[in-house]
């Protein structure tokens, strides 16, 4: 996984990446109990480079590197990686306020887990409204922060559901 975070931070230094943060099931490692996932979510800021945010370049290069891009996913150090743009407001917002960290000795970033239950909650899968409800209860979280930020991205209905299930 080290040898995956240097290359990402590689991309962001070359401009491959504005910003990134490692996400989904993953982050929560950094927070809570591991939760069994097989990929590494990278939520990230792609350079604009018109209207429409492309990922051609960003591909292009990790091809050229020698990584194997396999549907949506990119073998990245032996670790398939899924490039997610920002794609609303929330994810904006949870990049820039994302926690600097450190796996072993490389410098890396990851979404706060009151992000992380925003988000999960806005997706809205099954096995995303299950996990929040398992860290809704089970987790550390700054309440006053993630009932701002559920109401500003209008998702306090869906975390009232979850707290109500309990």
């Amino acid at each position: 996984m080290e040898a995956t975070l240097r290359v990402l931070n590689d991309l962001e230094s070359r401009g491959l990446l504005t910003r990134y943060a490692i996400g989904g099931a993953m982050a929560l490692l950094f927070h809570t109990e591991p939760v069994a996932t097989f990929d590494l979510d990278i939520f990230c800021l792609i350079p604009e480079t018109g209207p429409l945010v492309t990922m051609s370049p960003l591909y292009d290069a990790l091809r050229k590197d020698g990584h194997t891009v396999d549907a949506e996913h990119v073998l990245i150090a032996g670790v398939p990686v899924q490039f997610i743009p920002a794609y609303n407001t929330l994810i904006v917002e949870a990049l820039h306020e994302a926690d600097d960290r450190k796996f072993g000795d490389t410098p890396t970033r990851v979404l706060r887990l009151e992000h992380l239950l925003a988000i999960m909650l806005q997706t809205g899968r099954p096995k995303d409204r299950q996990r929040a409800a398992l860290f809704a209860t089970n987790s550390t979280f700054d309440e006053p922060r993630l009932l701002d930020l559920l109401t500003r991205h209008g998702l306090f209905d869906q975390w009232q559901q979850i707290r109500s299930v309990r």
